[in-house]
């Protein structure tokens, strides 16, 4: 049983807090926000849940979209996950980006709500073509910690911890979070506001034979094709994969637990 005092829960966030890669049986997303708010609800049964995320969105969308409509619900606990969709584009701006995210810090806080966040992991390690980023993501883990210090929002911090880039917790698009990763974010993210047994979340797992170097050539190759392709051809169209999408959970709702995996 979740020991605290939180009664409503909503998520913002982009296509890691809607749950994209974590497919849920009934159809749609499952994700680590849901899976959180398991965790939260058990033993609950007053205990309500909102998700705001809609998949491709930026921080400054994030920030003029969700954060209205999340104070309207009148949440005593808010989760913000932003920036990966800067990250990754042409352009990035760290100080702009960190900039929306504290503006929603500013504005969540201030209602009462006691608010968490999420740093980068280190992508290089997820994917060779994205070690040039590496600087974007320091960057942006700089500020983001900077900006929650400023107001008391606790960050679950998984950049420094080598799991967090165990492929095993991502899935075949190297962008998303698989079942596995959910599930230890949504641990991570537990106990990061302190409730009891969760702190496995950084246990590593059992060591992976290595890959032969072809392999994992002809691995980077089919990926360029199949995720890298398609998703540099929406940008170039100036399409998202968020476009005409709506929030999945836009009410608070109960939450009925579920065992973990």
């Amino acid at each position: 049983m979740a020991a605290h005092s939180y009664a409503r829960y909503v998520a913002l966030g982009d296509s890691l807090t809607e749950g994209v890669g974590d497919p849920d049986p009934a159809g749609g997303c499952r994700g680590w926000a849901d899976r959180l708010a398991e965790i939260l609800a058990d033993g609950r049964p007053s205990f309500t849940y909102a998700n705001l995320a809609v998949r491709g969105k930026t921080s400054a969308q994030i920030r003029t979209e969700q954060v209205g409509p999340a104070l309207a619900l009148r949440p005593d606990l808010v989760t913000v996950m932003a920036g990966m969709n800067d990250l990754i584009r042409p352009g990035f701006d760290a100080a702009a980006v960190v900039a929306d995210i504290e503006e929603m810090f500013v504005r969540l806080t201030a209602s009462g709500a006691r608010v968490a966040t999420v740093s980068f992991p280190d992508l290089g390690r997820v994917s060779p073509l994205a070690r040039r980023v590496l600087p974007r993501v320091h960057a942006l883990n700089a500020g983001l910690h900077a900006a929650a210090g400023r107001h008391g929002v606790a960050v679950l911090d998984v950049f420094p911890h080598p799991v967090t880039t165990d492929p095993r917790l991502w899935s075949d698009d190297r962008l998303h979070a698989s079942p596995l990763g959910h599930a230890r974010i949504a641990a991570g993210m537990a106990h990061t506001l302190g409730l009891p047994g969760h702190h496995g979340w950084i246990e590593p797992l059992p060591l992976l034979p290595p890959v032969p170097a072809l392999r994992a050539v002809g691995a980077d190759v089919r990926w360029a094709g199949t995720f890298l392709g398609p998703w540099l051809w929406r940008r170039l169209r100036g399409r998202s994969s968020g476009d005409g999408r709506t929030a999945k959970r836009p009410e608070p709702a109960s939450v009925t637990p579920r065992p973990t995996g």
